[in-house]
């Protein structure tokens, strides 16, 4: 079985796509944290995430940067939308993501074009939402417990900035696919909202 869910930043979506693998025992893959590893990489390399020689250059990273902390960060999360904004990007990390979705007894993949490009064959798909304000507060609520100085504005305005990068971007934007189930978190706890996606897709299994 494969599970997509995709979604835009803040929305939920990785720890829903995360308690369903445990909840079904499938491996999980965060793809947005490849991006983020290009993006960190290419700010590293002193390269420009704008531009498209560099930023796919930056998709040969070290393993090792995927344990780097700093990938969390709210910069690092603006650098994976821009750099994802590049085909050539989105070329080099397709296989990679495709060939984690075919593994044997399926997995949950989480991302921004999960049921559309990478796993459009996914048994189950779920597109997890959120309005703009209640994914700042949790976003600004993360960057606390982190000890992060950053105001609930900037979050709000850099998800405004992403959003329009990740739906406008010509090569594989952000949507639903057509057969997605639509989970709105804006008005939903943590454990609500896990709670409505494993019935979700435990009703889609059947």
């Amino acid at each position: 079985m494969i599970v997509a869910v995709d979604g835009p930043t803040a929305s939920g979506k990785g720890t829903i796509a995360k308690a369903i693998s445990a909840h079904f025992g499938l491996p999980h893959l965060d793809t947005g944290l490849l991006y983020r590893a290009v993006g960190r990489q290419c700010a590293l390399s002193g390269g420009n995430p704008d531009d498209s020689d560099d930023a796919f250059a930056a998709t040969a990273f070290p393993d090792a940067l995927l344990a780097d902390p700093e990938l969390r960060s709210e910069a690092a999360g603006g650098l994976a939308s821009r750099v994802s904004l590049h085909p050539e990007v989105r070329q080099a990390l397709f296989k990679r993501q495709r060939e984690f979705a075919l593994q044997p007894g399926g997995a949950v993949l989480d991302g921004r074009d999960i049921g559309t490009v990478i796993a459009p064959d996914a048994q189950i798909k779920l597109f997890v939402t959120a309005s703009v304000e209640a994914r700042a507060k949790r976003r600004f609520l993360e960057m606390q417990q982190q000890g992060r100085g950053i105001t609930v504005e900037e979050i709000t305005a850099d998800l405004i900035a992403r959003d329009a990068r990740d739906t406008g971007r010509t090569d594989a934007p952000l949507l639903a696919a057509a057969d997605a189930i639509l989970l709105d978190t804006s008005d939903l706890g943590r454990d609500q909202a896990i709670a409505a996606a494993i019935a979700a897709t435990e009703a889609r299994r059947e």
